[in-house]
């Protein structure tokens, strides 16, 4: 009888299903953090604050969803649901009020905390690469996490009763850092890093005490120095990089000599005043990135025969050290953002903070005190939800035992009845300052009647 037919190429190997299936089910031990920018809405925004959500997902590439789909029914349920199984740590809602005012929400997931801001101003990157006179491509920069800066963050003079207490920038330091990978500077390679999300905190006033930060993104070009254009041109690298870009080679046919192309006169010698690198931002020294030759069996074998200082010399045989100049382009998209209002939860809890409200002591004990009642009241909701949807369960598993035919009816208990939760499956309109002021005098009038 004949032998069967092992499949490779579109089957797992015998040896190796085992171990491909215990790697599939186990848990993922990735702690790289992940984002969804999110379109509340639907296209009820606009084209503006759509396209800006398109950049800002460009901008946090590779680790967020960059083709994700909302729709106008989508709630934030649907979303957190898939947070879980998806690993996404940071949501970053975009919605726009009846006001026109265009807001942030950024969560963290799965039980917050929330920041809320107002998107002050906004620049999209088709208008950055217009304000440029040399804007620079996409290319292989978005395959790799920016990096983050931060400035001007902590206050040195901030306290606890000051109006941005300090607990407030600490945790908006952390919320940041965490949404990109950490990076370790002795093994992340610098080739690696291409571009850079630089977050200012604009400085506190003696009249204004709010929390604005400007967010730009830029991306990270290298050039050689102390070698004129002229040089560079025929440079290898540059060559080929030029053929990509469509750039023509300089044309040296009606030259006698390549000599008379690098000393031109009217180039004054090897540079000229149009040549110079005066709009640079700074000049490092790194290692040349040249490879090294591995040695073979015969120079191990010499080496230990008694030639390990030559053979040493030549695998220890480390790259030059070069001068570049590192510049800057801007990338787009830019933001101004005040932080409104600081929630505990994943968009729903209470006000941690507040920019244009203030409570006394008394007055947060009772919002405590309400918020309590309330929750206490949505737990008890719910565990007779699911005592009333087990209860229907046996009543139908008993008619089946019995014989009897049983209507399949939805009833009102196995709906969700979550339907006054506030923030929580509602995209509304609730980070303008007005809105907020709103729900606030609304819970003090609960607590009122509620006490009495």
């Amino acid at each position: 009888m004949a032998k069967a037919r092992t499949k490779k190429r579109t089957h797992l190997r015998a040896q190796n299903a085992s171990a491909a299936a215990a790697k599939a089910s186990a848990p993922s031990t990735s702690k790289t953090p992940k984002s969804m920018v999110i379109r509340v809405g639907g296209s009820q925004v606009g084209s503006s604050v759509s396209q800006l959500v398109k950049d800002v997902r460009t901008m946090l590439e590779p680790d967020t969803a960059v083709r994700l789909k909302e729709r106008k029914s989508n709630r934030l349920r649907d979303y957190t649901a898939m947070t879980g199984p998806l690993g996404v740590t940071h949501l970053l809602l975009f919605s726009k009020s009846a006001t026109g005012n265009t807001n942030l929400r950024m969560a963290l997931t799965p039980r917050g905390p929330t920041l809320n801001f107002q998107v002050e101003n906004y620049s999209l990157c088709r208008d950055v690469e217009k304000a440029l006179k040399r804007p620079r491509g996409g290319g292989q920069d978005h395959k790799t996490p920016p990096l983050l800066v931060m400035n001007n963050f902590n206050s040195p003079n901030a306290t606890e009763d000051s109006k941005v207490p300090k607990r407030l920038e600490s945790l908006t330091t952390t919320m940041f850092q965490s949404l990109f990978p950490p990076i370790n500077p002795q093994a992340t390679p610098l080739t690696s890093i291409r571009r850079v999300m630089l977050l200012n905190r604009e400085p506190s006033g003696e009249d204004d005490d709010s929390y604005v930060l400007n967010l730009r993104h830029y991306a990270i070009t290298t050039k050689r120095t102390g070698v004129s254009k002229r040089i560079r041109r025929l440079d290898p690298k540059e060559v080929r990089t030029r053929e990509k870009s469509g750039a023509a080679v300089p044309n040296l046919g009606k030259l006698e000599d390549a000599a008379d192309y690098l000393l031109d006169p009217s180039a004054a010698g090897y540079t000229s005043a149009s040549e110079t690198e005066l709009d640079t931002d700074a000049e490092v020294e790194i290692a040349e990135s040249t490879t090294r030759k591995v040695l073979t069996k015969r120079e191990m074998q010499r080496m230990k025969a008694g030639e390990q200082e030559k053979a040493q010399k030549k695998l220890n045989n480390g790259p030059g050290v070069e001068k570049r100049a590192v510049k800057l382009v801007e990338l787009g998209p830019r933001l101004k953002l005040r932080l409104l209002k600081v929630e505990e939860g994943l968009c729903e809890g209470r006000v941690m903070w507040h920019d244009f409200i203030n409570k006394s002591e008394e007055e947060a004990r009772k919002l405590d005190k309400n918020w309590d009642k309330k929750k206490k009241l949505k737990e008890e909701r719910k565990k007779q939800q699911r005592e009333n949807i087990e209860k229907k369960k046996q009543e139908k598993a008993k008619a089946k035992a019995e014989g009897k035919e049983v209507a399949d009816e939805e009833d009102e208990d196995d709906v969700d009845m979550d339907d006054d939760d506030w923030l929580s499956d509602d995209f509304g309109d609730e980070d303008n300052a007005e809105g907020d002021a709103d729900d606030l005098s609304e819970d003090e009038d609960e607590d009122e009647s509620m006490e009495e």
